[in-house]
């Protein structure tokens, strides 16, 4: 249990500081964040237009028929739309409890990895990276590139990089001391 505890906790420092460096040092991220010199008119309107929430628009009130989304998705076609995520509180000012729930949540994630390999019956470097990356690519396809299919939204491939570099180089990590530590004992 020691080794799984020092492994998830070195590996989930790992994907933390690759978030780190992805979001704040190098910037990947900024196609997805794009600054607008009008953003105090816009966030004026959208506070005085709606409560706080996600919105699509244009899109058709809950209940529409099918006939009215057939029609509406006619009317639409090749037109503008948008997806607006308004909140009315800024959150940022609590870094400190922002970073622990992150580095917490990446060293449980690599603990769930871990108990899923200390289970299986081959276990070498090989298939611990591969294991590794392949939850990197399951993390990636189940939202960020599922949403980018209907919504195309910016910042596709720097969310695919954080997945393999994040991943991989956990796998590098876990591949090694997991391997390093079963040689030790046999």
């Amino acid at each position: 249990m020691k080794r799984i505890i020092i492994a998830s906790l070195v590996g989930g420092i790992i994907i933390f500081f690759w978030q780190f460096l992805s979001n704040a040092a190098l910037d990947l991220h900024r196609p997805a964040q794009q600054y607008t010199p009008k953003q105090d008119s816009l966030l004026s309107a959208i506070r005085s237009a709606v409560p706080e929430g996600r919105y699509f628009i244009p899109t058709l009130p809950a209940g529409a028929s099918a006939e009215e989304q057939k029609k509406f998705n006619a009317l639409m076609e090749g037109k503008d739309w948008a997806l607006v995520d308004y909140h009315a509180k800024w959150n940022g000012n609590d870094m400190a409890m922002n970073m622990i729930r992150g580095l917490l949540t990446d060293i449980i994630m690599v603990y769930l990895l871990c108990m899923i390999l200390m289970r299986g019956s081959s276990f070498t470097f090989g298939t611990t990276f591969l294991a590794s990356i392949f939850v990197g690519l399951i993390s990636f396809l189940n939202f960020p590139y599922t949403n980018y299919i209907w919504f195309q939204t910016p910042g596709i491939w720097q969310d695919l990089t954080d997945a393999l570099v994040a991943w991989g180089l956990t796998g590098i990590w876990l591949g090694w001391y997991l391997n390093r530590q079963l040689g030790s004992r046999q």
